[in-house]
């Protein structure tokens, strides 16, 4: 006799995992065209000097990338799946050329080394996220906090200029980036799970790229506080 309860979670199962492995393959492809441009635009001089020598263009797509993270997630329902996805992979590209001065700042071994010991982190969080019956929205919402706590303390810092004061921030924002990877994965499961079966496969794309948003996010960002804590300046 077939169980019908165990064929139900099993095909529940394979949805949340299907789900899941999407999202991880969109946030790895706009990691990797993030590398990709930001190693281009360092070691390209004419690039070099058209995005970073010119702080009014520089800023300017800083200030851009803000705008498309801000735009996309208030207007996912809204976007097709196809332009969700185009503005995700621009936002990756922007934000892989604003990157490029850390080819700069640091030796290309400490980058490629702190990013597999980031690579780990993050995946030992996403899999605590996946797997952990305890519910982390608590905790997604101290995090929050404190992410608006290093970003008011990073504003601040511009002007102090106190090198205590950064690290304090670094050490901060790396347990909040820490978090915050744990709490979205279990977020993107949750979302797996709530989808019903007759979902359409765009609206299930769109979900995609905005889990892959806000993984993507994580990673870089735990990656920047990682860079500052284990990276060797040239």
């Amino acid at each position: 006799m077939i169980n019908t309860s165990s064929v139900s979670q099993s095909r529940t199962q394979a949805h949340v995992n299907a789900f899941v492995l999407n999202v991880f393959h969109w946030m790895t492809i706009g990691l990797a065209i993030t590398g990709l441009l930001a190693y281009t635009v360092a070691t390209n001089d004419t690039l070099s000097r058209i995005i970073l020598g010119n702080k009014i263009l520089f800023f300017g797509m800083i200030i851009a990338e803000l705008g498309f993270v801000f735009y996309l997630s208030a207007r996912i329902s809204k976007l097709s799946a196809g332009t969700a996805t185009t503005l995700f992979l621009f936002y990756a590209a922007l934000n892989g050329a604003t990157l490029a001065p850390i080819f700069l700042i640091y030796t290309h071994a400490s980058i490629f080394s702190t990013f597999f010991v980031c690579s780990a982190t993050f995946g030992a969080c996403s899999v605590y996220g996946m797997i952990t019956k305890r519910d982390l929205t608590s905790m997604g919402s101290f995090m929050v906090m404190g992410l608006i706590g290093v970003i008011i303390a990073s504003v601040v810092n511009i002007f102090l200029r106190s090198s205590a004061m950064e690290m304090i921030i670094t050490y901060v924002g790396l347990i909040v980036f820490i978090g915050l990877t744990a709490y979205d994965t279990q977020k993107i499961k949750h979302m797996a799970l709530s989808q019903p079966a007759d979902l359409d496969g765009g609206t299930i794309r769109k979900g995609a790229i905005m889990g892959a948003l806000a993984l993507y996010l994580d990673f870089i960002n735990m990656f920047l506080m990682l860079l500052r804590l284990l990276g060797d300046r040239d």
